[in-house]
């Protein structure tokens, strides 16, 4: 892709190119993102200042961002098989996407808070990672995906010992190969079948044991992301002598220790809605070996732990969406008059601006509080809390950003609907992370199996909100209605119950957000948000904030002209 010199623009015969913004590059994505530098302090990171520093820099580059657009318009190709016939079973990728991904891997998006743990050291990999998911989302997924495996392999030392080092690795390698030539790797997961999609207990893979804690596979998958990794965690139902385990989780490598491809053939990539940077596959597996993760039989226990980090990091890819769509719209509207005045300048476009970060800073706030809880989830109260506000946080901030994205898309107007700006591909994009890890009814029934399952959940959610007890009246009687409604709840049948388990989501999403922004956001910022969402005459659409709210001086917060 070509940059164009603004000068070169307005060498034209019929007309002179004016009134429309400058690129929106070399910035640095971290320093400009005030609330961002204010919680990732706020949440113990500020130790990390000089890395995210040096983060936001990159991705803020001209050179960052046209990767991330190039990566999307050469989309990957499927090599089936090899010019004589030979399955090869490889997507490649343009190169740009390889540099993109790589930068992420060098920055630690991936397995920092691992290879690295310290107090805050969850926090400061968050914020890397929504660095790099705000310019490009596609390789988010298997940089989350690698991050979350790990929780899932650290209590199986026979793959422990000898590929989580690959996993810390700072390096980058997309061939291939053993460990010895290849340092590094990444990790995917494979869990759908055509016939279950959420539902994993209805797979129909076949594990057969072969010795020790090897077994053959034979079966398919039906959605599979990045199959270029290194490796896959799978379910299937393992059979030992002739008898069922049980639905089993498998670690399948694409290579073998003797240096022998996998069987792991790749029958079509999938012609997606989002990010074509990142490819996803179907696959099947016939006499394909894997080694088994944790406990025959107890598959999704052993998964359980990768899911809640996946869904951690729908949350983050989520407001990292959101702070391109903020950024983007509020840079085309600084430098864009219309009707005699700065767009941005004027109280219609101030106000839904305003809504629009106000929306993305307690989305944030949402995400950086769970990276925390992740941390610290050594005592049963932060470990109830983690259990219950993952998929609370998750079902509520994934279905904003759509319908954020659309907003902040027609801030731009017509420009806003072409490809050649970035927010058409970031609505296109926003609905998978409210799908992957468990669409709506999926999280939401999640919630009341949760709060059904460990009353410490309950607990764990009204001391979090007791924080802010008496800081706010609507967020008081806010909560009083969302604990009357969990008490209701619990009290019906379960069938019944599941008809309230999105309302209740919702309520308990608010609430939860609510008490973050007064916890850690300017007052002023706390009570337009508060205003605009937990009063019961609310309007649903963005830009409809309290009469008297500062709508200017939140937005120059987020996002300051330019020289300021």
């Amino acid at each position: 892709m070509t940059t164009i010199a603004r000068g070169e623009r307005a060498d034209l015969r019929t007309h002179a190119v004016a009134n429309q913004p400058p690129w929106r590059v070399d910035l640095n994505e971290y320093t400009a993102n005030v609330p961002l530098v204010q919680a990732v302090a706020s949440f113990g990171a500020s130790h990390a200042d000089v890395e995210l520093t040096s983060t936001g820099a990159r991705v803020g580059t001209a050179a960052f961002q046209q990767d991330a657009e190039r990566a999307h318009v050469h989309e990957p190709v499927l090599h089936t098989y090899d010019r004589w016939g030979f399955r090869l079973d490889e997507v490649e990728y343009d190169p740009s996407y390889h540099r993109v991904i790589a930068a992420a891997v060098a920055d630690g998006a991936h397995t920092a808070a691992w290879s690295a743990p310290r107090s805050g050291a969850a926090v400061a990999r968050a914020a890397t990672f929504m660095l790099y998911a705000q310019v490009e989302p596609g390789h988010a997924c298997p940089i989350s995906m690698t991050h979350a495996a790990v929780a899932s392999l650290r209590d199986s030392p026979w793959i422990a010992g000898s590929w989580l080092p690959r996993l810390y690795a700072r390096s980058y390698d997309p061939r291939l190969a053993v460990d010895g030539g290849k340092p590094s790797a990444l990790v995917g997961m494979a869990m759908t079948e055509k016939q279950g999609g959420s539902d994993v207990r209805a797979n129909t893979t076949v594990g057969e044991h072969v010795s020790g804690h090897t077994y053959q596979l034979t079966g398919h998958k039906w959605f599979c992301s990045a199959p270029m990794s290194d490796a896959f965690l799978v379910l299937a139902q393992t059979r030992r002598g002739g008898r069922g385990e049980g639905l089993t989780c498998l670690f399948v490598p694409r290579v073998l220790p003797d240096g022998t491809r996998n069987e792991f053939r790749i029958q079509r990539l999938k012609d997606k809605l989002g990010n074509r940077s990142n490819a996803s596959a179907e696959i099947e597996f016939e006499g394909t070996s894997g080694t088994i993760v944790g406990e025959p039989g107890r598959g999704v226990p052993t998964i359980i732990e990768m899911v809640q980090r996946t869904r951690l990091d729908c949350v983050l890819g989520t407001a990292a969406g959101m702070r391109q769509a903020v950024s983007e719209a509020s840079w085309h509207a600084r430098h864009r008059r219309a009707f005699g005045a700065v767009l941005a300048d004027q109280p219609a476009m101030t106000a839904v601006l305003a809504d629009l970060a106000l929306e993305y800073e307690a989305a944030l706030l949402s995400g950086l509080r769970l990276a925390q809880v992740f941390e610290t989830a050594a005592t049963d109260a932060d470990a109830a809390l983690r259990r219950i506000a993952t998929p609370v946080l998750k079902y509520w901030v994934c279905k904003r950003g759509p319908q954020h994205a659309y907003e902040a898309m027609e801030c731009l107007g017509g420009n806003g609907y072409t490809e050649g700006f970035p927010l058409a591909r970031r609505y296109r994009e926003q609905p998978v992370m409210a799908i992957w890890e468990g669409s709506g009814n999926v999280i939401a029934l999640d919630v009341l199996r949760a709060l059904g399952r460990d009353a410490t959940c309950a607990d764990a959610l009204v001391a979090e909100l007791e924080t802010t007890a008496g800081a706010h009246p609507l967020l008081d009687a806010h909560i009083a209605r969302t604990l009357a409604l969990l008490r209701d709840v619990g009290r019906e049948p379960e069938g019944v119950a599941a008809g309230q388990a999105r309302r209740l989501t919702e309520l308990l999403a608010l609430a939860l957000q609510s008490s973050l922004m007064l916890r850690h956001a300017p007052h002023v910022d706390a009570e337009a948000f508060i205003g605009a969402r937990l009063d019961e005459d609310r309007a649903a659409q963005y830009g409809v904030l309290p009469r008297g709210t500062d709508a200017a001086g939140i937005l120059h917060r987020h996002e300051p002209p330019a020289g300021d």
